[in-house]
């Protein structure tokens, strides 16, 4: 899209080309210091995709965080993220973590989900989720052909490290 942005928040030591790496900290290599409990300094739909990781379980206003996704991405703009799913150790081994998820969290985002929450005016559609093991339990994806019963029954035997969604932007 033309004279659109890709945002990679919440950067880290993870600097990606081709992205405007952004992150709380100027200690570590990064294009812009973005505070995502505040208002994003963007403007209206001028982004066509976001990567965060592992960086939604610090925010404690997501709501809010989400608001201004929606405001400042272009219709179909993805936004890629990946959080500590909530039955692991690693969703509760750092003291600023402030929430956690599971499968069904983002959910709530999508207008054409049961579980949509009816007062939002933005609308994410999902397009991707799936859980992560470490690479010596590959054969445990097989529990992403029956999510909700893995989050239902085993998902405390048997934790998947971390979440991944895709959600398109509607407008």
């Amino acid at each position: 899209m033309e004279n659109t942005i890709k945002l990679h928040l919440g950067s880290g030591l993870n600097y990606l080309r081709g992205y405007l790496n952004c992150d709380i900290s100027n200690a570590i290599k990064i294009d812009k210091l973005v505070d995502l409990e505040k208002e994003l300094d963007w403007q209206d739909n001028c982004v066509d995709e976001i990567i965060i990781e592992h960086t939604l379980e610090h925010i404690k206003n997501i709501h809010q965080l989400f608001q201004e996704f929606y405001r400042v991405c272009v219709n179909g703009a993805k936004i890629k993220i990946k959080v500590p799913y909530f039955a692991h150790e690693s969703a509760f081994s750092t003291m600023s973590h402030v929430r956690f998820f599971t499968y069904t969290t983002f959910d709530m985002l999508d207008k054409e989900h049961i579980c949509h929450w009816q007062e939002d005016n933005f609308d994410f559609k999902t397009i991707k989720k799936r859980l992560h093991w470490r690479k010596q339990l590959f054969w445990l994806n097989i529990f992403n052909l029956c999510p909700r019963i893995y989050q239902e029954l085993w998902c405390w035997i048997f934790p998947a490290r971390e979440l991944e969604v895709v959600l398109e932007v509607r407008k």
